[in-house]
């Protein structure tokens, strides 16, 4: 592939589509996937133990899958919250062609699959879950997180799966460091040599009515 990558934005690789069969949000699907990006024969692995660990999902709100691929965890998100909106972020138009197709074969119309600068302004996340694409290098990724983590709601938590051999551990420490006021960051889950990463947003406790009787 040279210099093409799954997070080359217009990959030059021969699309070579084809279908899988995957088992998300306990259902037995089959997607469409393609050469040129992330995992096109199989559900990798650090997404499988990202599913296999993080909490249930919240019911309503928008959330988002950055760096999505063709789309396993937006499409798991949507099916196990349909009244949420999903945004499937990634720079690869390609992937970004096949979450579009695998949402319509599979009647989900909560997908929003963009490229990062689509996404309104003003969004707010109920949540992130993420396998980050580690093999950017650290500058991007640590841009990338400095864009969408400060974007989670109050009170909500972003979850990313990152092996630990492409430097999980300094990424936390990165995160605890570049995160600190108003936020933690802590190990979730250890599996199969990926580390499940916890960001919370903290926020004000509702205040309570004060009674002035």
């Amino acid at each position: 592939m040279g210099s093409d990558h799954y997070f080359t934005a217009a990959p030059a690789s021969a699309e070579n589509l084809r279908t899988i069969t995957v088992t998300l949000a306990g259902r037995e699907l089959e997607v469409t996937t393609a050469g040129g990006v992330f995992s096109p024969d199989r559900l990798d692995a650090g997404t499988a133990v990202l599913f296999a660990n993080m909490p249930p999902l919240p019911p309503s709100g928008d959330f988002l899958d950055l760096g999505s691929g063709w789309g396993p965890i937006s499409i798991t998100m949507a099916l196990a919250s349909p009244h949420a909106t999903i945004w499937a972020v990634d720079v690869n138009e390609r992937a970004l062609d096949l979450v579009r197709r695998n949402a319509e074969a599979l009647g989900l119309t909560n997908i929003r699959a963009v490229t990062p600068d689509a996404v309104p302004e003003d969004i707010v996340f109920r949540t992130i879950r993420s396998n980050p694409p580690i093999r950017v290098g650290k500058g991007v990724l640590h841009d990338m997180l400095q864009k969408w983590i400060p974007r989670l709601d109050e009170r909500s938590d972003a979850y990313l799966v990152v092996q630990r051999n492409l430097g999980s551990d300094s990424l936390q420490r990165w995160m605890d460091a570049t995160f600190d006021e108003g936020y933690s960051i802590s190990r979730a889950a250890t599996a199969k040599g990926f580390r499940v990463l916890k960001v919370r947003r903290h926020g004000n406790p509702p205040t309570e009515p004060i009674d002035l009787v």
